[in-house]
């Protein structure tokens, strides 16, 4: 049996692009640069606990992983620090449905988020040899407004994604595959490798078009309506049937926006937007129905139960303290 091979590697943030940003930014695109991140707040939450010197977070990007970490990171630090978001574009999350990006600015402003828009990231560097603190450098990308500098404890990038596959050059025989710009596999509507008939590449790995030429975005969503079609294609290439060519079916946006706050956009009705509450309980059960088995389903709810609960009672310990503290 001839083999076959699936690209699927994913990608990492892009931080090459401007000065400083590699050595002092910390980059949000795997499960590791979470539990980092997790860990540079929690040591500025010790050093700065008991004093009144707050916790200042910069953040680079205003797309879906931009907004939902400026809202998250807000929410955890609260009263005790101040998050700044900036983009080049003069709004946030420019690409997504209008009812979305209504809903995550309403949160950001609750919240206190100081939206940065129409600069982008000059550089970064340290603010003095013997600090800690960071300075970034921003130029205006919108006339009438001013170069200015941001100081922060800490940077998070979300902004620039390199996909992995492209790291499969060796240095000294350039890769067979054709890549894109990017570095995306191109791949026919089938999700071959162009030239490759036994490689197949799906999500951060491919770039693949609409019937509108329009290159698919590399997004969640697509990956996983991928992955089906590359199962079924295997499986047809092995056994000599004709494989089917993706079709893309756009199911709406949605988007985390703290503990208790979503916003949701269902593809099927326009204009329909479900946020707060209601949108986190949406987009829970979005997720839940497409997991793949009812064994990780009941797992997933009994683990996000048992989360809401332990919220909860830290929540009512927390007020109560704050009632009999005030008493």
């Amino acid at each position: 049996m001839t083999a076959r091979l699936v690209l699927a590697l994913g990608a990492e943030s892009k931080l090459d692009v401007v000065e400083g940003a590699a050595e002092f930014a910390m980059p949000f695109s795997t499960l590791e640069d979470a539990s980092k991140m997790d860990r540079k707040l929690r040591e500025l939450e010790r050093q700065k606990f008991g004093n009144e010197t707050p916790i200042r977070v910069a953040i680079v990007g205003c797309g879906y992983a931009g907004v939902e970490l400026a809202a998250t990171v807000a929410e955890r630090l609260q009263g005790k620090g101040i998050v700044q978001a900036i983009n080049v574009e003069n709004t946030i999350l420019p690409t997504s449905p209008p009812g979305n990006r209504e809903a995550a600015l309403k949160v950001l402003i609750t919240r206190n988020v100081q939206l940065l828009l129409g600069y982008f990231v000059r550089c970064v560097r340290k603010a003095s040899e013997d600090s800690e603190e960071l300075t970034l450098e921003l130029q205006a990308a919108e006339r009438g407004l001013q170069n200015q500098s941001v100081e922060a404890d800490v940077v998070l990038w979300t902004i620039g994604s390199k996909p992995l596959v492209s790291q499969l050059d060796s240095f000294d025989r350039p890769s067979e595959l054709p890549l894109n710009g990017r570095g995306q596999a191109e791949t026919d509507e089938t999700l071959r490798v162009k030239g490759h008939p036994r490689i197949f590449a799906l999500g951060d790995s491919s770039s693949l078009r609409d019937s509108n030429g329009r290159i698919l975005p590399a997004t969640a969503q697509v990956a996983f309506q991928q992955a089906d079609f590359a199962g079924w294609n295997l499986w047809a290439a092995i056994n000599d049937r004709p494989l089917l060519p993706f079709r893309f079916q756009n199911l709406g946006e949605m988007m985390t926006l703290g503990r208790n706050d979503a916003a949701i956009s269902p593809s099927f009705i326009d204009g329909l937007t479900l946020e707060g509450p209601i949108g986190h309980a949406a987009r829970k059960l979005a997720y839940l129905t497409r997991l793949p088995t009812d064994e990780h389903r009941i797992r997933v709810g009994i683990s996000w139960l048992a989360k809401s609960a332990i919220d909860s009672v830290a929540s009512f310990q927390s007020t109560l303290a704050r009632v009999l503290s005030g008493s």
